[in-house]
């Protein structure tokens, strides 16, 4: 931990509680924002796989196989 954090996070404990919730609340609202991103980028992945699965551009494997070699892998 850095010593800016370890003195901020010294400093956020000297808060009341209330105080502290509010703090938690506002960060957390920031790394909202920021999964937002992330999901709309995953999104429009999504989108654009199964575009290219439906003109046939991407293959598929059926399920059982998949499966398979996934416990291969695991063993």
């Amino acid at each position: 931990m850095s010593a800016s954090l370890k003195d901020i996070e010294e400093k956020a404990l000297t808060l009341k509680a209330e105080e502290r919730a509010r703090l938690v609340e506002s960060l957390l609202e920031t790394l909202h924002a920021h999964r937002s991103d992330i999901e709309a980028a995953w999104e429009s992945e999504i989108q654009e796989r199964l575009a290219a699965f439906d003109r046939g551009e991407m293959p598929s494997y059926p399920a059982e196989d998949v499966f398979a070699e996934a416990r291969q892998l695991t063993r």
